[in-house]
């Protein structure tokens, strides 16, 4: 990437020595604080594979079910709001930290529960026109949808939710096998965001009568096994469901902790309880032929009796006869009452909104929660994610100097990040951001575009010879951060940040008028970017550089305004967000 004198704004072998910790990352006058890969500050725990790492027990009654440690702070700093917006929505803006502030943190997730989608991803893609026969083998409207609601919708929480959501039930557009991708996606997204307050089986539900998610994991148009043949039912949704969606590959206490026999993980299923299981899961079709139209893929998917077993199906302990829908909803609510769900749900929904290796203890009351949510109901989502979002764990602020707390920061939430801070609009709708999965020149990661069902990362990641796997943490978000990565963020990012893309672009007007005065600038992008969280010495450093362009030039408050930003975003104590 180059600057405006064509020098790179990033040189490759500085950024390189700068992710191992060796020195700065410079370019074209500015010295970025070390992007370093340390043992500070990534606390990630997780379900390794779609299993559990972390502590073990032997035999099964391990855990703790104590009510959730609720923090209930009348009018939080407006520091304590950016951080509660950090882990709620898709980037803070002064009017939302002046809501959480105002309000309070439960009274602010109590409106983002009340609040209605003001339209859906089918709806929209639909009312502007991307329902032509020109886009019925094409992806095109999918990315332009993604990027508009999560930066330009109101309804933050279940931007945040959703996306927590698809990054746990994964469906990629690349995988769906279907005419019409944006159209399949965009439903399947929907059903995220329409259910993310709702309860964890009505989301089990909704997913499995999904046409992408039924074209992803293969079982659309799954048969019943051919004696003649010997052809078997396809098993990778069986599989996935139990591993990756609700269950795990061991058995695990109530905190997330592992069970074992003699030092051995005891496994949650069996190859058996795979087969069994992908019995229930045939016979399951769009429910029209017609492909002219997107419409089908909204539709849930419908039982074809002649390609349906009917026969014993048997799994987890359980069994059911006679197939159809009736058969579905036996497996479901029997993985949904299985032990496991309700620690290996609440863990992976801790990683992705608070931090990457929660306690045991956290993981514990979440997961109560998750089991019971006060009036007998299992799974309900909006107790789950008070659970969460209130707990000592997440609002204290003990975690801002712990060396085991936080998460690294998404790639696509640092873009959206910046988006919302700085009022990033596109007065054509065009949101013309595309892919920006390419881990050469983007962010290595774009919204609804996994390439396997695993994600981008994993839960159970940590890179290797690091002091994060010395300490037996994880960190899933490294799993797609390296040298090449980094580069490309910030290259990609300044970009971003100077020009925007097409008619997408920021408005700096608000912060403009503190370029002058380097302090009030920095302390300005510290509160709203970074939620408070830049250390002295980062401070320090991007004032020195901030210091060093003029603030009555013609271009230098903007330069002083985009050299902040830039030096913010790449910061290690942005990245890693607590």
């Amino acid at each position: 990437m180059l600057d405006g004198t064509g020098s790179p704004l990033v040189d490759e072998a500085a950024a390189d020595a700068a992710l191992l910790g060796a020195g700065p990352v410079a370019g074209a006058g500015l010295s970025l604080p070390t992007l370093a890969v340390g043992a500070s500050a990534l606390a990630l725990a997780a379900c390794g594979d779609g299993g559990s790492t972390g502590s073990t027990s032997s035999g099964g009654g391990g855990g703790t079910t104590t009510p959730p440690v609720v923090v209930t702070v009348a009018a939080p700093t407006q520091v304590e709001a950016s951080r509660y917006l950090a882990q709620t929505t898709m980037g803070a803006t002064t009017d939302s930290i002046a809501a959480v502030s105002a309000k309070g943190y439960s009274a602010w997730l109590d409106d983002q529960f009340a609040m209605t989608r003001a339209t859906s991803h089918w709806d929209w893609l639909q009312n502007n026109g991307f329902n032509v026969a020109a886009n019925i083998n094409a992806e095109t409207g999918f990315d332009v949808t993604m990027w508009r609601q999560l930066i330009a919708e109101p309804d933050q929480l279940r931007q945040r939710v959703g996306m927590a959501l698809l990054d746990m039930l994964v469906v990629g557009i690349s995988g769906v096998n279907l005419n019409w991708k944006q159209f399949a996606m965009a439903a399947y997204v929907d059903v995220l965001l329409d259910n993310a307050f709702s309860n964890y089986r009505q989301i089990m539900d909704a997913i499995t009568f999904n046409a992408a998610m039924g074209s992803f994991l293969t079982f659309l148009g799954n048969k019943k096994a051919n004696a003649t043949t010997g052809a078997q039912p396809d098993e990778n949704y069986a599989r996935e469901l139990m591993q990756l969606f609700t269950l795990g590959l061991y058995q695990l206490n109530a905190d997330g902790s592992i069970k074992t026999s003699g030092g051995v993980p005891l496994e949650t299923y069996t190859p058996a309880d795979v087969s069994g299981l992908a019995r229930v899961f045939t016979g399951l079709n769009l429910a029209t032929s017609d492909s002219t139209t997107p419409a089908r893929y909204k539709l849930p998917l419908v039982m074809t009796a002649s390609t349906n077993e009917t026969g014993t199906a048997s799994f987890l302990g359980a069994s059911t006869s006679g197939g159809g829908t009736a058969a579905i909803k036996v497996a479901l609510d029997t993985i949904f009452a299985h032990a496991n769900i309700a620690p290996f749900v609440s863990k992976q929904l801790i990683q992705r909104l608070v931090t990457s290796n929660p306690s045991a203890a956290y993981v514990g009351r979440v997961s109560a929660a998750f089991a019971d949510n006060g009036a007998g109901v299992r799974g309900d989502m909006k107790a789950v994610l008070k659970a969460i979002l209130l707990d000592t764990e997440a609002r204290s602020a003990a975690a801002l100097t712990s060396t085991t707390a936080g998460r690294l920061r998404e790639p696509f939430t640092r873009l959206t990040g910046w988006a919302r801070a700085y009022n990033v609009t596109s007065p054509s709708n065009g949101w013309a951001i595309g892919d920006t999965s390419s881990t050469t020149t983007r962010l290595a990661q774009s919204p609804g575009r996994s390439g396997s069902v695993f994600n981008f990362f994993r839960p159970g990641y940590t890179p290797p010879n690091t002091p994060i796997s010395s300490a037996g943490l994880v960190a899933p978000e490294f799993q797609i951060t390296n040298e090449q990565t980094v580069i490309a963020y910030v290259n990609y990012m300044y970009a971003l940040i100077v020009n925007g893309t097409g008619d997408v672009k920021a408005d700096y007007t608000a912060i403009l008028a503190k370029a002058a005065d380097s302090q009030a600038l920095i302390d300005d992008v510290n509160l709203v970017l970074a939620a408070g969280q830049l250390s002295t010495a980062t401070v320090a450093s991007i004032k020195a550089a901030i210091d060093t362009i003029s603030a009555t030039a013609t271009t230098g408050p903007q330069n002083r305004v985009n050299t902040a930003i830039l030096l913010t975003l790449a910061s290690p104590d942005y990245l890693t967000v607590k």
